[in-house]
């Protein structure tokens, strides 16, 4: 097993997620998904991010998510399709968990390209997020936001939080700060590393693995 904390490859039934960085991701395949769209104008209307307007910016992104690995930061990894799906071997997004060590703590994050919308991904990758967060780095809590006028992003986030025994906390007023800079409110949930284990009871959904493979 390699030294690194995070998995190198995490997969579920349907799901391949590998790291967030210029040695697993195509710079032009990505750009050519991140740059500005009609898709990715809806994609992104309440993630703190914009469409990307250069292979540059997506580069530059690449290059943070491998920096925050290695700083342990940031466990974030590209959304692949496995074999068996629609789609199988595409990008269909990313994933990740934003470390607070001093907390015990992370934040849930996902964003899925609009064709791949519906099918339960997002439930699959926070369950095998959520088992590395509490199994393998011994987290106590992990916290999910939306902004509270996006409709779908709280059905799944709510499926999958009363899923593994978890809570809405509420709606907080000038929570985040927008991409242009605006202040904006937040609905956030969390799961306790306690209420996680009563839910799964020694169930695992992923099998996770350190270097190549």
């Amino acid at each position: 097993m390699s030294s690194d904390l995070f998995p190198t490859v995490i997969e579920t039934e349907r799901l391949r997620l590998e790291p967030r960085t210029p040695d697993y991701v195509d710079v032009h395949e990505l750009y050519r998904i991140c740059s500005s769209s009609p898709e990715m104008g809806e994609v992104t209307r309440y993630l703190p991010w914009s469409p990307h307007e250069t292979p540059k910016e997506t580069f530059d992104f690449l290059r943070r998510g491998r920096q925050q690995r290695e700083n342990h930061e940031m466990a974030d990894y590209v959304v692949r399709l496995r074999e068996g799906e629609d789609g199988a071997g595409e990008l269909a997004g990313f994933g990740g968990l934003t470390l607070q060590w001093d907390r015990r703590s992370a934040e849930l994050g996902l964003w899925l390209r609009r064709r791949f919308w519906g099918r339960g991904y997002s439930g699959e990758r926070a369950a095998a997020l959520l088992e590395l967060a509490f199994e393998r780095l011994d987290l106590e809590l992990v916290r999910v936001a939306h902004d509270p006028e996006n409709e779908k992003s709280r059905l799944a986030i709510e499926k999958y939080i009363g899923r593994f025994g978890g809570q809405r906390d509420g709606t907080f007023r000038n929570a985040a700060v927008g991409m242009d800079g605006s202040v904006v409110d937040q609905t956030h949930y969390t799961v306790t590393q306690t209420q996680w284990r009563e839910a799964t009871t020694g169930e695992r959904t992923a099998t996770m693995r350190w270097g190549d493979g």
